[in-house]
């Protein structure tokens, strides 16, 4: 789970309740599906509000989405193996285009947004962790609000918010391979 703050790095930034949400993130992501990206979904389900990541390629996995994706509920790609992880995926895909799906804190009035931003992923910022980071473009989602006195919060997040993001993120790429 990351920690953004910068607003200006965003490319682009909808709430996931916003009836255009799917349009206007396949709309930007449909232009940065080529051949060689590899889609890296972050977190585990061991906790709801770091389960983002794997939700949304878990969705794509059995949609039959057509480019190679890491992180699913089965295979996630988490804080203990993400450097080893991320070897292998760098290894197999030595020309690949990485495309990085992970749960974010941020403001309170935040929460439910779905950003993309241009660069990596920081994994674990938000909990104050130091992890690798991954990502020529990261789609992140706002699950909660840091919680700077309280690190365990982000177990009180509702699975529902959590799921309803992830098939927002899921819709906008099989929609944006449509498009493209």
């Amino acid at each position: 789970m990351s920690y953004h703050s910068w607003k200006h790095l965003y490319e682009v930034r909808v709430h996931y309740t916003d009836e255009n949400a799917v349009e206007v993130l396949a709309k930007y992501l449909k232009d940065h599906l080529t051949k060689d990206m590899v889609l890296v979904c972050i977190g585990t389900d061991r906790c709801i509000g770091d389960a983002l990541g794997p939700l949304t390629g878990t969705l794509l996995k059995d949609r039959g989405f057509r480019y190679p994706i890491y992180g699913t509920l089965d295979h996630p790609v988490h804080a203990v193996n993400l450097k080893e992880s991320i070897d292998t995926i760098c290894a197999q895909h030595p020309q690949g285009f990485f495309l990085a799906v992970d749960a974010c804190l941020g403001a309170a009035e935040c929460i439910g947004n779905i950003h993309i931003k241009k660069g990596p992923i920081s994994p674990g910022k938000g909990v104050g962790k130091k992890l690798p980071s991954i990502g020529n473009l990261s789609v992140v989602g706002i699950v909660d609000k840091i919680h700077h006195d309280d690190c365990f919060a982000i177990h009180n997040i509702r699975l529902s918010l959590v799921m309803k993001m992830a098939r927002i993120i899921a819709d906008a790429f099989m929609l944006a391979t449509y498009l493209s």
